[in-house]
C-alpha cells in the first residue's frame, strides 16, 4: 500500500472511529454514573461511535481540520516525496470521508472576512505545515489529528506566573478549564495541556499531548485535572452528572529560568481527540 493510501485511510479512521481507550473510558463512566440524563447521553454517544465505525461515517458533523505530527527516527532516511505524499493522502481522505467543506477562498484579507465564500472541495482543508519530532531508532510514525471548531473556540495559550509552585500552574489550568468546559456543550471532554517556554512550544506540546495521550495511563496531575472538572457536575452534553471529563492529557516540555510558564490548553470535545497513526 502506498503512503498516499495509508494516509487516506488514516484520515478516515481518525474521523470515524473511537480509540479503544476512549471506549473503555466511556464504559467506565457509564458504570459510575447515577444521573439518568447523563446515562442516556453516554449511551447515545457510544451508539453514535458504533454506527460511525460500522458505516465509515464521520463521528461529528464538524469533521475537523487535519493536523499532522511526524516522528522520524534518527536512523531513518525519508522516502522520496514523503511530505508531498502525506498532503496528497490527506486531500484524498478528506474527499472520500467526505469532510465538511470549510476551506475559505480568497487572499489574506478575503479569507479573514470570508467575503469570497467557500471551496466546495473538502480536500482544500489540507494543513499548511507539519509538526516534526525526532525519535530514536529507524521508525517513522505519522499522527493524524482532526480538530473540531468548538474546542478551538474554548482554547487558550497564555502566561502563568508560577511562583515556583506547580500547584499555581495547574490550579490556573483547572480554573480556566472549569469556565470553558461549562460552555463547551459537547462533553464529556478530555482536557489537553502543553506547558513550555514559548507560545509555539506550549501549543506544540498540547498537540503532542493529544496525539500521544492514553486514557488508561493517567499521571497524578492528569487525574487531578480530571477530578477537579468532574466536580463541576456539568455532565455529558451539559445534562448534569459526574462524567464531565473522561481523562486529561498533559505534556510538559523544557522550562526556562523565569517567573512565567506558557500554558496552552484545549478542552477536547466528546468525540476527540480524533486521531490515527501510521507506523513503518
Amino acid at each position: 500500500m502506498t503512503l498516499i493510501n495509508q494516509v487516506q485511510k488514516a484520515v478516515i479512521k481518525a474521523s470515524t472511529t473511537f480509540r479503544q481507550d476512549q471506549i473503555n473510558a466511556y464504559q467506565n463512566a457509564l458504570k459510575a454514573e447515577s444521573n439518568g440524563n447523563a446515562i442516556w447521553a453516554l449511551e447515545i454517544l457510544l451508539e453514535n461511535a458504533r454506527i460511525a465505525e460500522k458505516k465509515d461515517l464521520p463521528l461529528c458533523d464538524d469533521t475537523g481540520i487535519p493536523h499532522v505530527i511526524v516522528e522520524i527516527g534518527n536512523e531513518t532516511t525519508l522516502p522520496v516525496n514523503f511530505f508531498e505524499d502525506i498532503s496528497k493522502g490527506i486531500e484524498k481522505g478528506l474527499q472520500n470521508l467526505p469532510a465538511r467543506p470549510m476551506a475559505v477562498k480568497g487572499d489574506d484579507i478575503q479569507r479573514i472576512e470570508q467575503s469570497k465564500g467557500l471551496f466546495e472541495d473538502p480536500g482544500k482543508l489540507t494543513p499548511p505545515a507539519f509538526l516534526v519530532d525526532s525519535i530514536r531508532g529507524n521508525k517513522i510514525k505519522i499522527h493524524i489529528l482532526m480538530l473540531g471548531g468548538g474546542p478551538e473556540i474554548r482554547s487558550s495559550t497564555y502566561r502563568v506566573f508560577h511562583k515556583r509552585d506547580n500547584s499555581i500552574v495547574f490550579g490556573q489550568v483547572v480554573t480556566w478549564m472549569k469556565k470553558e468546559v461549562s460552555m463547551l456543550g459537547c462533553t464529556p471532554c478530555i482536557p489537553a495541556v502543553g506547558i513550555g517556554r514559548t507560545h509555539f512550544e506550549a501549543t506544540s506540546l498540547m498537540l503532542k499531548a493529544m496525539a500521544y495521550g492514553d486514557l488508561t495511563q493517567q499521571s497524578p496531575v492528569e487525574n487531578y485535572i480530571t477530578d477537579s472538572i468532574n466536580r463541576t457536575k456539568v455532565g455529558p452534553l451539559g445534562l448534569g452528572g459526574s462524567a464531565t471529563a473522561l481523562g486529561s492529557f498533559v505534556k510538559v516540555g523544557p522550562q526556562r529560568a523565569s517567573g512565567v510558564r506558557i500554558v496552552s490548553m484545549r478542552p477536547c470535545c466528546c468525540m476527540e481527540p480524533r486521531r490515527a497513526i501510521i507506523e513503518f
